[in-house]
């Protein structure tokens, strides 16, 4: 790869820096006008206006990106996802819309459990292939890495099979991938009368094998009233602490459970969904520095009502935005419904959202210091918007604006040359 000169951006969205941004902080985007960046390879090596970067590398010795006209800003990072599943639940859907609720569905058979024997009986090829046409939507809306979690096996060989495949689509594809072991996702029928049992079977049997393996970073726990309640949870993700995965927790989504408290005690690195966080979770996850990872995705098609974004940030909290995509409460990878929900529903600014999505979300994977802001010595994962601002992304709601994405110095994707394929 050689030398790649972007110039004339209407506005270089830099969201400059190494750590997840927190409370007023997070307006703060670093905006240069007319602006540039100097790419080496795969990694930012300048950043500046057009004319001083212009005047220090010679434009005839890189290849030029123009691009007058348009908005560039760091890569969209999708921080918490269930992408590699077989199995739809388009009937649940429509069902929870006739009134009933997720937390019904998923007592009588339904939610996660029913998809988790479509992908025991997927092979590892078929989940690859099913999540790398995820993935290459993901793409086309300016997603250059993406957190996946495991939890629709619930046993020894699913759990590892989805990893493994996260494992082979981050060799195969261009968008990086962050694996999280996600068995806490339910109780599977197996273990429905000894959940302490399952807990001890995820310990001691396939933690390991996933270190083993290196198939993941993170631990995950869906900690909710009818799945695992705090000690539960607490005693499985102090585990994977001592083994050294780095955890999160899907927090206060139905009941207000005291997820946020957990978190925060176990100084996990995000704690998700937190629709239902109590003022006292929200100061202390505050306190303690984890991401407040939220999805509006999920409580738009919940019908829910949102998590309370306002008073997260106005208490301080680092808050990030991702989609949750997975086949039952929220089958969508739309960056662009994000922005929308985020300030239209959830009082947020566009720059908050913006922040969300990029260097925060990188914080919410452990990524800040690699990725989610166009600083030099961090990878060259860019979005060109079509339009000169940012400012376009929540005013031309839910449209797709990526004219094109670079990742790790090589453009991707490119709206203009798929148009004129078609």
């Amino acid at each position: 790869m050689g030398n790649v000169l972007l110039i004339h951006a209407e506005q270089l969205v830099t969201c400059s820096g190494i750590s997840a941004k927190k409370g007023a902080e997070m307006k703060r985007l670093s905006v240069i006008p007319d602006g540039a960046v100097m790419i080496e390879g795969d990694t930012i090596k300048s950043v500046g206006t057009t004319r001083e970067l212009i005047k220090h590398y010679g434009p005839e010795k890189c290849k030029i990106i123009d691009c007058t006209g348009k908005a560039v800003l760091p890569g969209f990072v999708d921080s918490h996802t269930h992408f590699i599943f077989a199995g739809y639940r388009a009937e649940e859907f429509s069902l929870r819309l006739q009134g009933m609720k997720y937390i019904d569905l998923m007592l009588r058979g339904g939610g996660i459990a029913a998809t988790t024997m479509p992908t025991r009986e997927a092979s590892q090829e078929e989940l690859e292939e099913l999540g790398a046409k995820r993935l290459a939507s993901m793409l086309s809306f300016g997603v250059t890495t993406v957190e996946g979690k495991s939890g629709y096996g619930l046993d020894y060989e699913t759990e590892l099979k989805q990893l493994r495949a996260m494992d082979a689509l981050n060799a195969s594809q261009p968008i990086d991938i962050v694996a999280t072991y996600m068995g806490g996702h339910a109780l599977p029928e197996e273990y429905k009368d000894n959940i302490e049992a399952y807990i001890d079977f995820m310990i001691d049997e396939v933690l390991p094998e996933v270190k083993k393996e290196k198939l993941a970073d993170f631990c995950d726990v869906f900690c909710e009233a009818g799945v695992f309640d705090l000690q539960q949870s607490r005693r499985l993700l102090v585990a994977a602490k001592k083994m050294g995965f780095q955890v999160k927790l899907h927090a206060d989504e139905i009941v207000p459970l005291g997820g946020a408290e957990l978190a925060a005690e176990l100084s996990a690195v995000s704690a998700d969904h937190l629709l239902k966080a109590s003022d006292e979770g929200i100061a202390l996850l505050a306190k303690a520095g984890v991401v407040a990872t939220l999805l509006p995705a999920t409580a738009f098609s919940l019908k829910e009502p949102y998590a309370q974004a306002r008073k997260m940030i106005d208490a301080g909290c680092a808050v990030a935005l991702a989609t949750d995509l997975n086949p039952g409460s929220c089958f969508t990878n739309s960056i662009p419904l994000l922005f929308a929900l985020a300030t239209i529903h959830m009082d947020m600014t566009i720059e908050e959202a913006v922040t969300a999505l990029t260097i925060n979300a990188a914080a919410a994977i452990g990524k800040a210091d690699k990725i989610g802001s166009i600083d030099p010595g961090k990878l060259a994962d860019l979005v060109i918007l079509e339009y000169p601002s940012y400012e376009f992304l929540h005013y031309h709601f839910a449209m797709n604006l990526v004219e094109k994405v670079i990742k790790k110095g090589k453009i991707i994707y490119d709206k203009d040359l798929l148009n004129k394929l078609e």
